[in-house]
């Protein structure tokens, strides 16, 4: 029996690992890895039990985008089987960018095209000095349409017009000083800093978590005017009622460790704003 093109591993601390399983072709998706990807983390956004998301490749890179075969069927494709394709596409980024878990890119090699999409659609991205970067849909005369979005979020419409229309490739220094990155680790402290975030993350309200990432996914750019105050006013106002909200505040109080915390440090900075 062939192994699963998408590996789903679950530890202890509610970390779930999904790991692109097709090293043979440096984890380049298709219609099949895209669909396996939607139901991994249609899965984990559904899971009470997760805490955060971790997305990787098998072997030595992380993602170079396109499958050549899938690619040849595209070619073949009408307008409306090609819409349709690239829906599904569109559909998958949207999963992950909008998970309710934190999604931590763990870039292990090369992330190329749509790869360099699925790194910036997470919440947070890790690197190898490995890893490496372009946006290379303009060589095949196309354009990087449905990664857009996420990839323009992540290091602007200036950085993009070079990156974009050159379709060069950059490195993972390079793409930590733009904001695709966050930061880079040698290649085997890789797993052991996403389980140092992971933890971290796991001492949040996974209510709060949620939100917090709808929270900028809304407001984004929106200038601070009269409605915008009242609508993160009325935010807060309503995270603060809620039973996830009332527990975190008496636990700050109180000097202990909230009941949704799966670490256990009290809280001790600074409260709520």
């Amino acid at each position: 029996m062939s192994e699963p093109i998408l590996i789903i591993e679950t530890e202890p601390s509610g970390l779930v690992w999904l790991r692109m399983n097709r090293p043979d072709r440096r984890n380049a998706f298709d219609d099949e890895m895209i669909d396996a990807l939607s139901e991994g983390f249609t899965a984990v956004a559904q899971d009470t039990e997760v805490r955060a998301v971790a997305l990787t490749g098998a072997g030595n890179a992380f993602s170079a985008g396109a499958d050549l075969g899938w690619m040849q069927r595209m070619a073949g494709y009408s307008h409306d089987e090609n819409r349709e394709d690239a829906v599904s596409l569109a559909e998958m980024l949207h999963l992950i960018a909008t998970c309710p878990k934190p999604v931590i890119a763990a870039v292990n090699g090369p992330a190329i095209a749509g790869g360099a999409g699925l790194v910036a659609a997470a919440d947070i991205a890790i690197g190898t000095p490995d890893a490496v970067f372009a946006i290379t849909e303009v060589r095949l005369g196309l354009t990087p349409a449905t990664i857009s979005p996420y990839l323009l979020a992540a290091i602007g419409a200036r950085a993009a017009r070079r990156y974009v229309l050159t379709a060069e490739r950059f490195d993972a220094a390079t793409a930590r000083d733009l904001g695709l990155l966050h930061e880079i680790v040698p290649a085997g402290k890789l797993a052991e800093r996403v389980r140092a975030l992971a933890e971290a993350l796991a001492e949040a309200g996974p209510v709060a978590l949620e939100a917090a990432k709808k929270l900028i996914r809304d407001v984004g750019t929106r200038a601070p005017d009269k409605a915008l105050r009242a609508e993160t006013a009325e935010r807060i106002a309503a995270i603060r009622v809620s039973p996830e909200g009332r527990e975190g505040i008496a636990a700050f109080l109180e000097k202990r460790t909230p009941a949704w915390s799966r670490k256990g440090r009290p809280g001790k900075d600074q409260g709520p704003t």
